[in-house]
């Protein structure tokens, strides 16, 4: 059986199968560019697990309990308990994001 290479892990032969993506969306100069190509690209139920993904980060960072955070925000227990792990043992890109994000939010917030 032939193994499909994981976009997370390709094989070293192999292209990336994730890089014409990942130049499409480095090719978006604005948020509303790149709001754009999301609305094209992703189904709106893919969009909103995506959002709702994001919105689980901040309060994981701030040591919220899986329970209290399902109840503010709807997202099951087992996404936030994956977010958790990738938070933990991923690739760095939900804290990469965070540490460039949510201080400029914040910030805004308190303006």
């Amino acid at each position: 059986m032939k193994r499909k290479p994981s976009p997370q892990d390709p094989d070293a032969g192999r292209p990336d199968p994730l890089s014409p993506l990942l130049g499409a969306v480095l090719a978006m100069r604005s948020p509303e560019e790149l709001r754009a190509l999301l609305l094209d690209l992703c189904t709106p139920a893919e969009l909103e697990a995506l959002a709702d993904r994001w919105r689980v980060v901040p309060l994981l960072l701030d040591g919220v309990a899986y329970r209290e955070i399902h109840d503010r925000t709807g997202v099951s227990v087992t996404t936030i308990g994956r977010i958790a792990r990738c938070l933990d043992l991923g690739a760095g890109g939900y804290r990469l994001a965070a540490e460039r994000v949510l201080p400029q939010e914040a910030a805004r917030a308190n303006a």
